[in-house]
């Protein structure tokens, strides 16, 4: 195995609030595995964000997962975006706006429905910028083993998917509708992977327009099959999916899904049913490799996959939390349906209230612990 082939990889799915779950999924294993140090580090959305702070670090495995449950446990609504009620309702009057002057509105920039000015400030602490540039990123890379950290976008203005790469090896792929950037990643590519459609702004990077990485990553996971790894240990944010799933009736008389209901569906379908049936996938071709003779299986190698994944439903839970929102934001909201039991998903995405992030901390850990035995098997090869 040369230097730039091999080894572990660490993959962070998005799902915006929902990221915590990550947090506290991390201070597990750090528990019964303080040496893990994985040579590849790829994340998308706002596990682009912990995906950032991890090759940031410059602290032991286990003190860096303690920090950044810190850092999610400090984060609020107040800390993502702005909340002033002048601040919202003036976006939301663009909007409307925007919506009733149709053509003629085009003079009024309308990029976001909230302000996320306040996220880019505790993000620039969080990862000690220099200017824009993350320079503990880089560091580590000269430290080892840690050898290339992936973060994903979706560029508005070319519609692809693009992976802005920075590491001691190249990292040069081309498919379609995606392909990689080498770069010195820095707080804005963190931001753009990690912009909401909608409800968070797009960032301007290098002429381009970026949003959430996950709207057009059809293969969440490729990123670390084609930076070498030759295992993979995913962290997604979405209960397993299936006949024992939670279902939820309808709240409305008519039974007629609400905006919630259907924002909650699309993020489902686009930021986390790929990230699961790509380890599907990838589990699919291990089979078929499996009966293949080594001289027949050509540039495909054996990559092993291991999901860890939330053993109850994180949106759900975040309708249990919805009454401590902000009052004019939760006003919003509502207005999209967000109390109705189907439209939790929804919620759940901007659901950075602590003590809601707090639990999801709690329950990553606790599930975490829960499979020590099959992680560590895993973790060995």
């Amino acid at each position: 195995m040369d230097s730039c082939t091999g080894g572990l990889a660490l993959a962070l799915s998005g799902g915006a609030a929902r990221a915590a779950y990550q947090a506290g999924v991390l201070r597990g294993l750090a528990s019964f595995a303080p040496q893990l140090a994985p040579q590849v580090l790829t994340g998308v959305s706002a596990g682009g964000i912990n995906t950032a702070f991890l090759a940031a670090s410059e602290l032991s495995f286990t003190a860096t997962a303690e920090a950044l449950v810190d850092l999610w446990s400090r984060m609020s609504v107040e800390r993502v975006f702005s909340v002033h009620t002048s601040a919202l309702a003036w976006n939301v009057a663009r909007w409307g706006t925007r919506l009733l002057a149709g053509k003629r509105g085009g003079t009024l920039h309308t990029r976001g429905l909230v302000d996320t000015k306040p996220l880019r400030g505790f993000l620039c602490e969080a990862l000690r910028t220099e200017g824009a540039r993350i320079p503990g990123i880089a560091a580590s890379l000269v430290r080892g083993p840690l050898r290339s950290v992936a973060i994903t976008a979706s560029s508005y203005s070319s519609s692809q998917s693009i992976t802005w790469v920075q590491g001691r090896c190249p990292a040069d792929w081309e498919r379609s509708h995606r392909r990689s950037v080498e770069t010195e990643l820095g707080v804005d590519h963190i931001l753009a992977s990690a912009s909401l459609p909608l409800f968070f702004p797009a960032v301007h990077v290098a002429g381009e327009w970026y949003g959430d990485g996950g709207i057009r990553l059809t293969h969440p996971l490729s990123p670390a099959v084609h930076l070498g790894a030759d295992r993979i240990l995913a962290i997604s944010v979405r209960t397993r999916a299936g006949r024992d799933a939670p279902h939820f009736p309808a709240d409305a008389a008519d039974g007629y899904p609400s905006p919630a209901h259907i924002i909650g569906q699309l993020h489902q379908a686009i930021f986390l049913d790929q990230f699961e049936e790509d380890a599907e996938q990838l589990r699919r071709t291990n089979r078929m490799l499996e009966k293949m003779p080594p001289e027949e299986r050509g540039e495909l190698r054996h990559i092993g996959i291991l999901v860890l994944r939330p053993s109850v439903d994180l949106g759900e839970l975040a309708g249990q939390h919805e009454p401590k929102l902000p009052r004019v934001f939760r006003y919003l909201v509502r207005g999209l349906g967000t109390t109705e039991s189907q439209g939790h998903d929804a919620l759940s995405l901007v659901m950075f209230q602590p003590d809601y992030l707090q639990h999801l901390i709690e329950i990553g850990e606790r599930d975490t612990l829960a499979r020590r035995e099959e992680i560590e098997r895993f973790l060995a090869g």
